[in-house]
């Protein structure tokens, strides 16, 4: 299997996408390919369901490659408009199956090419099945050659990184990131709702729980300054999910299905059967789900209709803690 064989991974990356394997570091492979079995035994809770991961149902979530796609674009928007470096090969440290690769390539971009890369053997394999090229390895540990690619991209998941470790990410961003490439990291704050779903949904309803804590304000801006990084600066940015349905019932399902299949809320789908999920499912999400704009105005789960399309669409709020800095210097 592909996931697990870092050699097949060189291969097939020598064979089909060039440009990707010719910014592997071939001492780092090697390294890690003598650790493989060390690697293997580690706790992955994105595995597949015999492993005790949640890994399947959030592939099943990713058939919907849209829903995120608001973010997803802002986020590749924000590590090419920055950049100076000559690379177009973006690393996409925690992808999983793919998503931000399927993203970019179906919003037609040409100023990326997307690497994925995952510790998940699972989300590895499941890659490569979609024709995505993808890495295994970890992002405090990359593969990459010092000062080879053009961008770096830390996101959906960052706060799964221990504390001890965070700095040591950015630190390896820095290390292969040409000089005038762009490192951009994205996660949640602490007590904001995505945390309280975490709390409250996920670590209750999902096999794997969620014990990862969410990132302070000015957190992940230190990593960057003590790493290395210039211009760097904090945002928060509009990271909304959308989906729809032919009816507004179903648009609201389709939201509830997603979310449980995408977090994996097992116990709740044993609870009460698949349809009622979906439905309670949606009913946390609008609780939970509520933010403030500047002016004090309220901002909730929102039910439209597209007339133009004749369908329904559901847009769930989501706010997202982004840092952005870049690498001193130009590449020549």
């Amino acid at each position: 299997m592909i996931g697990t064989d870092m050699s097949a991974q060189v291969r097939a990356l020598a064979a089909e996408h060039p440009e990707i394997a010719a910014c592997l570091d071939p001492e780092r492979v090697a390294d890690q390919h003598r650790r493989a079995t060390g690697l293997l035994h580690q706790q992955d809770d994105f595995g597949d369901a015999g492993s005790g991961g949640r890994g399947e149902s959030y592939v099943v979530a990713q058939r919907s490659v849209m829903t995120r796609a608001r973010g997803i674009g802002r986020l590749l928007d924000l590590v090419a408009a920055d950049r100076r470096a000559t690379s177009r090969l973006v690393l996409d440290l925690l992808g999983g199956d793919g998503l931000v690769s399927r993203v970019a390539e179906l919003t037609g971009r040409t100023d990326t090419v997307v690497a994925t890369c995952d510790a998940s053997p699972f989300m590895v394999e499941q890659a490569w099945a979609r024709g995505i090229p993808a890495v295994r390895q970890r992002a405090e540990s990359l593969l990459f050659r010092d000062a080879s690619v053009g961008g770096v991209l830390l996101a959906y998941g960052s706060h799964h990184i221990p504390v001890a470790r965070r700095g040591t990410v950015a630190r390896e961003a820095f290390r292969v990131l040409q000089p005038g490439g762009v490192f951009v990291l994205h996660d949640f704050l602490t007590d904001s709702p995505v945390d309280v779903w975490f709390r409250k949904v996920v670590d209750v309803y999902a096999a794997t729980g969620h014990d990862h804590p969410h990132f302070a304000r000015d957190e992940a801006a230190s990593y960057l300054r003590s790493a290395g990084f210039e211009k760097v600066g904090t945002r928060l940015m509009d990271d909304s999910f959308v989906v729809t349905g032919a009816t507004k019932d179903a648009a609201r399902e389709e939201l509830g299905r997603y979310m449980a299949d995408m977090y994996g809320l097992t116990r709740l789908y044993a609870e009460l059967g698949p349809r009622d999920t979906h439905r309670r499912t949606f009913e946390l999400v609008c609780d939970i789900f509520r933010y403030e704009d500047a002016d004090g105005v309220p901002r909730e789960v929102e039910t439209s209709l597209a007339a133009e399309e004749d369908v329904w669409s559901v847009t769930m709020p989501r706010e997202a803690l982004v840092v952005c800095g870049r690498k001193p210097g130009a590449a020549a």
